[in-house]
């Protein structure tokens, strides 16, 4: 689903925005049965949770990074319609998918409760800039309902917290750029919406992840991120370092033009390519149509 001009304007005025209904019913279902792949059902989960400890270590012991085995899965960091709100509100369409990732919660495998805190600290060597330059879009595609029992993301609006220093005298141990637990209590929003729902907000942002609020409850979202191509100090992951997944492969023959290159992947036209690259990559990605990037000798 095209996203609405308001809900920019809320991510401009308010810092986020929450989109129910963003993916297709087949979208969503065709997501949802790629997860079991790489996490477990909730059944299987808590019919046994001493079965999966990773999940118990630590709050992002639930994160794996993009890519998956699941194509389905795989290509809603480039959805079409995400790749459009980003055009539209950092106003250009030389982008970078600069992090993407899936996250699985289960209740009860740990306390997920955290401090409200701004994310730009491992998305950026430095600080946002006040007036908007460099802004970076964070996003989750929700691939559960998220109810107040689902510990979801509270989130601060912006005009409650410009008052604050981006780097806070007073932070909570282990959170840097954070604010003391309670800061926020009486002003932040619940992010609550339907499976298929988008939620998007800036990395200069209070937010906090909150625990489940009952048993037997879990939470599954996709995590991906843009910015304008360019800064050399703002960023998250290294492309290159997952481009040996088989999954990577995939996403890179499937793709289109223009997704390859919201990964850094060389446009047609670069002086990159000639006849030695054309023939190498096409080597690496069997199943790429080479024709766009020059001749194959």
């Amino acid at each position: 689903m095209r996203v609405a001009d308001k809900h920019l304007s809320e991510i401009r005025t308010r810092g986020y925005t929450l989109v129910p209904g963003f993916l297709a019913d087949d979208e969503l279902g065709a997501a949802q049965a790629c997860l079991w792949d790489e996490c477990p059902r909730p059944a299987g989960y808590f019919a046994d949770p001493s079965a999966h400890p990773r999940y118990s270590r630590s709050q992002f012991a639930g994160l794996r990074l993009f890519p998956t085995m699941g194509w389905a899965l795989n290509r809603l960091a480039f959805h079409p319609d995400l790749v459009d709100l980003a055009e539209r509100y950092l106003d250009t369409d030389d982008l970078q998918l600069y992090k993407c990732e899936i996250w699985a919660k289960y209740a009860g495998a740990i306390d997920y409760d955290q401090p409200h805190h701004r994310d730009f600290g491992n998305h950026s060597l430095v600080v946002p800039r006040a007036d908007g330059i460099g802004t970076q879009l964070t996003s989750f595609i929700l691939l559960s309902d998220v109810t107040e029992l689902d510990g979801p993301t509270a989130v601060v609006p912006i005009a409650h917290s410009e008052h604050i220093s981006m780097v806070p005298d007073d932070t909570e141990p282990g959170w840097p750029f954070s604010v003391p637990h309670g800061a926020f209590a009486d002003v932040e929003i619940l992010a609550t919406a339907p499976a298929g729902s988008l939620f998007v907000y800036r990395t200069d942002v209070f937010h906090r992840g909150t625990d489940f609020a009952a048993p037997e409850r879990s939470r599954f979202a996709l995590l991906a991120d843009y910015q304008a191509r360019g800064p050399t100090w703002e960023g998250k992951m290294a492309w290159p370092d997952q481009a040996q997944h088989p999954g990577f492969v995939e996403v890179i023959e499937r793709a289109t033009l223009r997704e390859r290159e919201l990964f850094g992947f060389p446009r047609p036209g670069d002086p990159y390519w000639n006849g030695q690259t054309v023939s190498g990559v096409q080597q690496r990605y069997p199943n790429i149509d080479m024709t766009p990037y020059g001749v194959v000798n």
